[in-house]
Formats: structure tokens, C-alpha cells, sequence
């Protein structure tokens, strides 16, 4: 006869914690449960789990399978044999817990806990539009909101005359037999008469409609941070849905779009500035008046500057940013006669350029 090595089946060592073993069964029969594994061999894998674990998970078997092996067991463990669940017992041992771990909330649909849980309301997200002045520098702004609030009249409950609910008995739950291919399992769902909470009540509140909450628009204002770009989120804590049986609200997540600005272009922290001068400017150097989010600095433009310079004024960004001044030569589209000689006499200083002579000896070459 093969023997058997629970210690093995279960992935632990000899000497492992009552914890260790529950937590190892707990990991291996929601990796193999046939309603979640559909791979061949996974039923087979289940069941020798569930024979380990019936054997181990007793402190008196477990000893006795620690002096005799598991011949001790041939006659009276494994998946089909005596016990409470196909020959494991399932005394001190809660099956929900597994169950709400492998299907999110109870076997086959339905609940392990006697009453319907308190729950988070889900979170809401709403776009709120910034001027590119309000996101830079901050602000206050008011927000319109639809709440969904706790009623007044019945004080959240939904009605009067509280009663013991007539269908589960006041502990909020019912109680289901479920035939399955491994046993018949009772299992415990949510009263849908009375929602969980085990009470109703002989008069239902006609300004909540028995819901217990009403819908409501409000207007909170919110401090916007400075340096907020489009796409950013801030979270405004309890402004979200309302939460279930008494659970808490979710959240509200404000997400900023940005408008564009006429002039300043943004990149992260850093804050882009297109600046035209003329060709006398650009060939002579000159002075100029830059505005930037703080003010006008003066900023001195080298002679023979040409389209696309770029000159960086440090701490005029977002934050602790920088501006950079990218230079745009203007070409005169009408120039007078008198200008129009000026530039021809100008002609040959352009010879003096290496960029020009170097362009020109290609042009040449490619010509031949």
C-alpha cells in the first residue's frame, strides 16, 4: 500500500504551526477547487488536500499519523469516507471563509455571514475645468454636487414602526441547502426581504421611499493646489456614493483639465515663451521687456540671433520651474526701395558665414 505524505500534499514542514497548516489547505483548495480549476487532475488534487488537511488539521490524527503514517487513516480518511465533508471534518474549521475567498463573496452566490455587510460606497470621478492662471498659481473653486444623504424624516432607517423581519427572524440572513457534486452544503444568503439588516418596519418613509437615503445638490468648495496639470486628481474624502448598510462613503476624485494658454506653453514645471523680435534686433542685440508668470524681466538678446535661440530665465516656471525664451525672427514681408538697397549692400557680408560657404560647396557638388 503507497503511503501517503500529508506533510508533502500540503507543502509543509513536519514541525509547522496549527496556522501554517490551515493557511497552506486555505491557498491549495482555491488553487484547486473544481469549480475554479477546470484542469485535468484538479478534482483528484482536490480531494487529496482536503484527506491531508482532515488528518493534520486534528491535533489528535496529526499525532497519530506522526507514529503510524497514514495507514492509521486507510480505513477512515480520504475524500468519500466518514466525516463531515466527504470524510473531512469540518468541525472548528469555517468553510465561508475559503468560499468568500475563492468566489468574492460566498459559495455558489451565496453568503457565510450572518448579516449583510457594511460596505465602502463605490468612488465618483468628475472633471473640473482650470484656467491655465488657476492651475499655476492655485485657487478655490466651487464645486456642484448630487449627494446622496442620510434621510432626515426616518433618520436613515426607511420607515417606522421597526419590526423583526418576518423572513429571516431578525438575524438577516436565510439559510439554503445546496446539493454539489462534493455534498450538500447549507449555506447562508442575505435576506432579501429585509436587505440584511434582520428589522423592517410597518411604515415605510415616503420622502426616502424606504431607501433611507435621499438625493441632493450641493455646492462645497475645494482648494485647488498650485502646479496642477491636466490629467492630475485630487481627492475629496467622503463626497463619493453612499456606502451599503451603514458602510461609509466613497470618495469623490476631481480630475483637472487644463485650458491652453495664448502665449505660455507648459512642460512639466517648466514654461515655454515664444518671443518675436525683428531682424534689427536680431542682427544689432538688443534689450527687450519679457513677460513671465511673476512679472516683466528685462532680458538682454545677443547680437546675431536667429530663430530658435533659446534662453532660460531660472525660477520663473511652476513651482520651482524655469521659463525659457525661444527667439522668432520676423522677415519683413514689404520692405521700401531705400530698405531694399540697404540689404543688397548687405549681400556679400553673408559670404563671412561658414555655415553658407560649407551649404553652398555642397550644392556645387551635387550639381556635377
Amino acid at each position: 500500500m503507497n503511503k501517503k505524505d500529508y506533510y508533502e500534499t500540503l507543502g509543509v514542514s513536519k514541525d509547522a504551526s496549527d496556522v501554517e497548516i490551515k493557511s497552506a489547505y486555505r491557498r491549495l483548495a482555491k488553487k484547486y477547487h473544481p469549480d475554479i480549476n477546470k484542469e485535468e487532475g484538479a478534482e483528484a488534487k482536490f480531494k487529496e488536500i482536503q484527506e491531508a488537511y482532515d488528518v493534520l488539521g486534528d491535533e489528535n490524527k496529526r499525532r497519530q499519523y506522526d507514529q503510524f503514517g497514514s495507514a492509521a487513516f486507510d480505513q477512515t480518511a480520504g475524500y468519500g469516507g466518514q466525516g463531515g465533508f466527504g470524510g473531512f471534518d469540518a468541525s472548528g474549521f469555517d468553510f465561508g471563509d475559503i468560499f468568500d475567498n475563492i468566489f468574492g463573496g460566498g459559495f455558489g452566490g451565496f453568503s457565510s455571514s450572518s448579516k449583510a455587510r457594511a460596505q465602502q460606497g463605490s468612488d465618483r470621478l468628475m472633471r473640473v475645468r482650470l484656467t491655465f492662471e488657476e492651475a499655476v498659481f492655485g485657487c478655490e473653486k466651487d464645486i456642484k454636487l448630487e449627494v446622496n444623504d442620510k434621510c432626515d424624516d426616518c433618520n436613515g432607517k426607511g420607515g417606522t414602526g421597526e419590526e423583526t423581519c418576518s423572513e429571516c427572524h431578525g438575524s438577516g440572513s436565510v439559510t439554503t441547502e445546496q446539493r454539489t457534486l462534493f455534498g450538500t452544503f447549507m449555506s447562508k444568503s442575505t435576506c432579501s426581504k429585509c436587505g440584511g439588516k434582520g428589522k423592517t418596519y410597518k411604515t415605510k418613509c415616503s420622502t426616502c421611499h424606504g431607501t433611507g437615503r435621499i438625493i441632493s445638490n450641493k455646492t462645497i468648495t475645494v482648494s485647488i493646489p498650485k502646479g496642477v496639470d491636466t490629467g492630475n486628481r485630487l481627492r475629496i474624502t467622503g463626497k463619493g456614493e453612499p456606502g451599503i448598510n451603514g458602510g461609509p462613503n466613497g470618495d469623490l476624485y476631481l480630475e483637472f483639465v487644463v485650458e491652453k494658454h495664448e502665449y505660455y506653453n507648459r512642460d512639466g514645471d517648466d514654461i515655454y515663451l515664444k518671443v518675436p523680435i525683428n531682424i534689427t534686433e536680431a542682427v544689432l542685440g538688443t534689450k527687450k521687456e519679457i513677460p513671465t508668470l511673476f512679472g516683466n524681466v528685462k532680458l538682454t538678446i545677443p547680437e546675431g540671433t536667429n530663430t530658435g535661440d533659446k534662453q532660460r530665465i531660472k525660477g520663473k516656471g511652476i513651482n520651482k520651474g524655469d521659463m525659457y525664451v525661444i527667439m522668432d525672427v520676423r522677415i519683413p514681408k514689404k520692405i521700401s526701395r531705400d530698405q531694399k538697397k540697404l540689404f543688397e549692400e548687405l549681400e556679400d557680408t553673408d559670404m563671412d558665414d561658414t555655415v553658407i560657404k560649407d551649404f553652398d560647396k555642397f550644392t556645387e557638388r551635387n550639381d556635377r
